[in-house]
């Protein structure tokens, strides 16, 4: 089912490090668009997961994101695949947010829909260090079957319809 549904989806935040960040092309717009999808997420009862790659070296992820413990998978591999498995029930859609689109978030991608797993690539809240980088990595998620969205696009799916109970809070996160 290509329509994403809260019940049937999990949000992977992917690297978003406090030592990586600053390096992210249009981090600002990155972090903003993550934070939306992690509160909307809480909101919907959509669960969350973080990477961290290389912690020691990167750093955690970054504060106002606020993980829980429980839901950070560090990492050394840059295809989160094998850390998040344990994490994602069998019939929910992965949506993909985070750092760098052309390496662990295309790797992880790639990965997830090897072992069949729909996923969808949050264009606005995936970044690299360079703009050719990271749109080289999301026409190769997309030529390889990964569902290329935005946030908006998500959190209003999500929702389905203005008559949700949490309409006007998702929309305030928006505006």
């Amino acid at each position: 089912m290509p329509r994403l549904i809260p019940t049937r989806s999990t949000l992977a935040v992917i690297d978003l490090q406090a030592r990586l960040i600053p390096a992210i092309l249009d981090a600002d717009v990155v972090l903003s668009n993550a934070r939306r999808l992690v509160s909307a997420a809480g909101m919907m009862g959509v669960p969350v997961v973080f990477t961290e790659q290389n912690p020691k070296g990167l750093g955690p992820t970054v504060p106002d994101l606020a993980p829980r413990s429980a839901s950070v998978a560090t990492k050394m591999a840059f295809d989160a695949t094998s850390v998040l498995a344990e994490h994602l029930p069998a019939d929910h859609a992965v949506i993909l947010a985070g750092c760098e689109a052309h390496v662990c978030v295309l790797q992880t991608a790639l990965g997830l829909m090897a072992m069949g797993r729909q996923v969808h690539v949050v264009e606005d809240a995936v970044g690299s260090r360079t703009a050719g980088n990271k749109a080289a990595g999301l026409r190769r998620l997309e030529r390889h079957g990964a569902d290329i969205i935005t946030t908006e696009m998500a959190l209003f799916e999500w929702m389905e319809s203005a008559a949700h109970p949490r309409f006007r809070d998702i929309i305030a996160l928006i505006k």
